[in-house]
């Protein structure tokens, strides 16, 4: 499959929810950031605005890395959809391996940047992303997801409740 690459600028002019297939409040990341080949760098700038924020921390907990992660691969399905003029598809998180948070929460004021990289990806839909999150040159948080995106959402979701209801 073909990727165009998306410049910088016009990147920066895309608004996530024109490629993430969310609303607010549970759009989670703020900004798309760099586009290259299977991979996408988006940031969190955490503020008491920003979805599970916890004042008794004073930040977001660690465990939303992996919604970061997974809004980021997101993003990047739809920057591609866009350049292929396809349109914007749900998918779903199967899980993740090799998860590791290096620090306990996600602190007021900060950015952090979460860099996707697809690793592997089937014709069905199932792919596998190197995902990594970043303050400044630190990595605080790493791990291998799991996701589907099925061409039909809703008759791949109605399949599965049939199935559940046998």
């Amino acid at each position: 499959m073909s990727q165009i690459q998306i410049s910088a600028e016009a990147l920066k002019k895309l608004a996530v929810d024109e490629v993430v297939p969310h609303r607010s409040p549970m759009i989670l990341i703020d900004q798309l950031l760099k586009h290259e080949t299977d991979t996408l760098v988006t940031q969190v700038n955490v503020s008491e605005q920003s979805p599970y924020f916890d004042n008794n921390i004073n930040g977001v907990p660690n465990y939303v890395c992996i919604e970061y992660m997974a809004q980021s691969i997101a993003a990047l399905a739809g920057v591609e959809a866009l350049s292929r003029g396809d349109e914007i598809r749900v998918g779903f998180l199967l899980g993740s391996r090799k998860l590791k948070m290096h620090i306990p929460y996600y602190k007021l004021g900060n950015s952090y940047q979460t860099r996707v990289s697809r690793l592997y990806q089937e014709e069905t839909g199932l792919a596998v992303f190197d995902c990594q999150i970043f303050h400044g040159n630190s990595l605080v948080a790493e791990a291998n997801v799991n996701v589907f995106q099925p061409q039909d959402a809703q008759a791949y979701i109605s399949e599965s409740m049939q199935e559940d209801n046998q």
